[in-house]
């Protein structure tokens, strides 16, 4: 029998980072703050996990100005969408009991 669980990738075990994948497949662009509210996390909770996910090559991060205030941005990278894809059938298939 085939392990089950050899598909999963161990970035996405972490409910905040699953959360952040979720959003991002969903949504072209998101700011930190609607992050940060969507997941109900504090801000450095959420920065951690934003790290891991950008130093993987997950996500991609934009920095800029509304008016005077900062505003910082996240995107899926497309290594990123393929994992979290390849992730989710992996869960899919293990909930099914396919081997």
């Amino acid at each position: 029998m085939k392990n089950p669980i050899n598909g999963l990738n161990k970035i996405f075990e972490s409910r905040i980072r699953l959360g952040v994948m979720s959003i991002l497949v969903v949504n072209e662009e998101i700011s930190f703050n609607d992050l940060k509210q969507m997941l109900e996390v504090t801000d450095g909770n959420l920065a951690t996990h934003l790290v891991n996910l950008e130093e993987n090559g997950f996500i991609k991060v934009h920095k800029g100005f509304i008016g005077r205030k900062t505003n910082t941005t996240y995107s899926l990278t497309k290594p990123g969408e393929k994992a979290f894809t390849d992730h989710i059938v992996a869960l899919e298939n293990m909930i099914k009991g396919i081997k």
